[in-house]
């Protein structure tokens, strides 16, 4: 049988946890899917992402959802998971038409991670309609050095 996980573009989007994951495909594209699994098994995990992903999944049953871990653009250490951006376009907010009340929104679902592990949530939240007429995103601004409370590199 053809595998599910590599019918996008014959690659893998979901790397089982299985060694014994059998695939019928061109052999260029097996040892690329041998490659891609090599390197995402011995990639870090990230829990913080995966939690943040998962919570606004539930709660705002998204038609867009982009969980953009930019820790890396700040003095933390390497892997680390403490600044975010997300991006979320959601049918309730349609009728939530205040940017202050899609946030508070968002910041009450995360509010956990809100009090733990992130330092910095950036949101962009947007009904299906603005998102429909500009789907762009504005950049993050660049790190300033913070204000000393994390680790450092």
């Amino acid at each position: 049988a053809f595998c599910n996980y590599c019918t996008v573009k014959g690659l893998p989007f979901d790397i089982p946890q299985t060694n014994t994951h059998t695939i019928q495909m061109n052999p260029s594209l097996r040892r690329t899917f041998h490659l891609v699994r090599r390197t995402m098994s011995t990639a870090p995990s990230f829990p913080i992402a995966a939690a943040i992903q998962q919570k606004l999944m539930d709660e705002l049953q998204p038609t867009h959802l982009d969980v953009i871990n930019e820790s890396h653009m700040h003095s933390v250490p390497k892997n680390s998971e403490t600044h975010f951006k997300v991006v979320v376009v959601a049918e309730e907010f349609e009728t939530t038409k205040a940017p202050l009340q899609r946030h508070r929104r968002v910041n009450g679902i995360l509010s956990e991670e809100l009090e733990g592990p992130v330092h910095a949530l950036s949101i962009v939240a947007k009904s299906p309609t603005q998102w429909a007429k500009s789907n762009a995103v504005p950049p993050s601004p660049t790190c300033k050095g913070g204000d000393g409370s994390l680790p450092k590199k």
